[in-house]
């Protein structure tokens, strides 16, 4: 939660004057931190609550864990600016791609801090585009630690949340869209890029924001962004169900993403257990914990970490927001006809310039058997799905070929088959290529020598291009890393397939290095990484008159795909610059 207090809209000052008149209710029973609560040991729920599924508390916790280890293993931080944010949205787009969502990293152009990282934005590419529920959280944190209740706590909720969706693949009345914000803690920019940039229909069609900053402070309460909205209702049914009695979120009015949303008109709401304010003593009689100490005593401190964490509320919230999601989004009917899909088998392995077949089985599930559509996604290129037939009727099967072009570099690649009748349902397909005669040689990396502009390079672009003071090893273009001469990181990656087969896979770079420090004291880094791994390191003593090639051998990641990443790191001091050129990524 961004530190600086905001003007209260209208709607939230009305909001926390009838919060001021709330009655106390008496103490509920808390259980024990740390264990993952089951929804049968829940109080009763209200109508529809048994639809939604359990977020397992553990699972959110192990994402947690990752964005600890992602801050400890980058200078102790995940600040926008940093390789720490970077490595935090790399690590939620890998899990989200892979679970079937349309991601998108939304580089803020306007607005943000300079080197501020990416939006990330995933959206569940099922129900009425029309009509969407977007749900979202910040997921840089400040310099001073690695920001894992602010706002770690509210970012791998979501990761989980979106994760169970995607897993149980429930019919969808609604569009499920969700938002991880770059820059928060320094002014909400992030979020109010992404609204800005919005076309009003684009706006219109976004029926509710729901924002989570903050949702395990360990000396927390239950606290909804304006609990009396309709936005809101479900979120409080929820706690409601659980003998909370929840109160309005006063100490976060206008200090989240939510407050870009409402600026727009949006309708908004979420939950938060509170920052620095401090536990009344009525809050600690019907909560528990210790009044007169602050919510987060770790709030924007260095002991921000998983020891930071309440997982008894981080459960609550985590099964809360999967409620309000199921609630406002997911049919709350099934279809009067409907059907179920499978695809046997689920993996197949072949050459370029073959092909082979799995067969497509549907089964009537419920009233009248009907006809179904089916068809394919996520074939990379050169690779075609046709079905034979086109269209069953439920109950029916259709074999499906995988055609493989000769050009096709081996890998393995997940492809979704989809029926669509009343309803849709999806089941996945692994196709493994091999590479004819055991290895296909290949060049998998794109646009190494920056000559094509910056497709498909992500990150810090704007270091590629040709700059004066700087040279390119070849052509007339290169990246620019760092250079600046006072605290900076640059970040340039690009996502690729190592093909399978093959004995060796190597990559090759030509790196230059000019610095104004002395001495072999390293202060200035720059490193390749694999995943958001550290595979090889250079600094300002390694700083030499013209390019020096370099290569990293990368075999063990033969058959799969990788993102791979260069990172410079300057301290406050003295510049150092690190240009690359000339990048490769070949099998043989």
């Amino acid at each position: 939660m961004v530190l600086r207090p905001r003007r209260l809209s209208l709607a939230g000052l009305a909001l926390a004057t009838a919060a001021a008149g709330l009655t106390l209710l008496p103490a509920s029973a808390e259980a024990a931190p740390g264990r993952h609560l089951p929804t049968a040991a829940h109080a009763p729920a209200p109508a529809q609550a048994a639809a939604a599924p359990d977020i397992d508390v553990t699972r959110v916790q192990a994402h947690l864990t990752e964005l600890n280890a992602i801050a400890t293993r980058n200078g102790g931080n995940r600040r926008s600016t940093g390789q720490g944010y970077r490595d935090s949205v790399a690590y939620v787009k890998g899990k989200l791609q892979a679970a079937g969502y349309t991601v998108t990293e939304q580089a803020c152009t306007s607005g943000c801090t300079s080197g501020a990282g990416p939006n990330l934005i995933a959206e569940w590419p099922r129900g009425d585009a029309s009509k969407v529920y977007m749900f979202g959280s910040h997921l840089d944190g400040v310099s001073a630690g690695p920001g894992i209740n602010d706002n770690g706590s509210g970012s791998a909720t979501l990761l989980e949340v979106a994760l169970k969706l995607a897993q149980t693949d429930p019919a969808m009345a609604a569009r499920v869209r969700f938002g991880w914000w770059t820059d928060e803690e320094q002014g909400l920019n992030g979020s109010d890029f992404y609204v800005r940039s919005l076309t009003s229909a684009q706006r219109s069609a976004i029926k509710a924001y729901y924002n989570f900053d903050m949702v395990a402070s360990p000396n927390g309460g239950y606290f909804i962004n304006h609990i009396t909205s309709a936005a809101a209702a479900p979120m409080k049914a929820y706690w409601d169900s659980l003998s909370l009695q929840p109160e309005e979120n006063t100490e976060g009015a206008g200090r989240s993403d939510d407050y870009s949303f409402e600026n727009y008109g949006i309708p908004t709401s979420g939950y938060a257990m509170g920052a620095s304010a401090r536990k009344t003593s009525a809050q600690a009689a019907k909560w528990g914990g210790t009044a007169g100490a602050a919510y987060d005593g770790c709030y924007h401190s260095s002991c921000d970490t998983t020891s930071n964490i309440n997982a008894t509320g981080l459960n609550r919230s985590a099964d809360g927001v999967a409620y309000t999601l199921w609630k406002q989004a997911v049919s709350d009917t099934a279809p009067a006809n409907d059907f179920s899909l499978s695809v046997n088998p689920a993996t197949g392995s072949t050459d370029p310039g073959t092909s082979l077949t799995t067969t497509v089985s549907t089964a009537t599930t419920s009233g009248s058997a009907q006809t179904v559509s089916l068809s394919a996604s996520g074939a990379p290129a050169g690779v075609t799905v046709s079905f034979s037939p086109a269209s069953v009727t439920s109950g029916g099967s259709s074999t499906a070929t995988v055609s493989v072009g000769s050009s096709v570099p081996p890998g393995s690649y997940p492809l979704t088959l989809t029926g669509t009748g009343t309803a849709t349902h999806s089941a996945s397909y692994t196709l493994t290529v091999k590479g004819a005669g055991g290895c296909t040689p290949a060049q998998v990396l794109s646009n190494g020598g920056f000559e094509s502009g910056t497709t498909p390079w992500t990150g810090d672009t704007g270091a590629i291009g040709t700059f004066s003071g700087q040279s390119a090893h070849s052509g007339s273009r290169y990246a620019w890393l760092a250079g600046y001469g006072y605290a900076a990181s640059d970040s340039i990656g690009q996502t690729v397939t190592v093909p399978a087969g093959c004995a060796k896979a190597t990559l090759r770079y030509w790196l230059h290095i000019d610095t104004a420090e002395s001495g072999t004291t390293v202060y200035d880094t720059f490193q390749v990484k694999v995943n958001g791994t550290a595979k090889q390191t250079w600094s300002n003593a390694d700083a030499a008159t013209g390019y020096a090639e370099r290569t990293l051998d990368l075999s063990q990641y033969a058959g799969q795909q990788i993102t791979l990443t260069f990172t410079a790191t300057e301290d406050s001091g003295l510049q150092t610059s690190f240009v690359v050129d000339d990048a490769t990524l070949t099998t043989g």
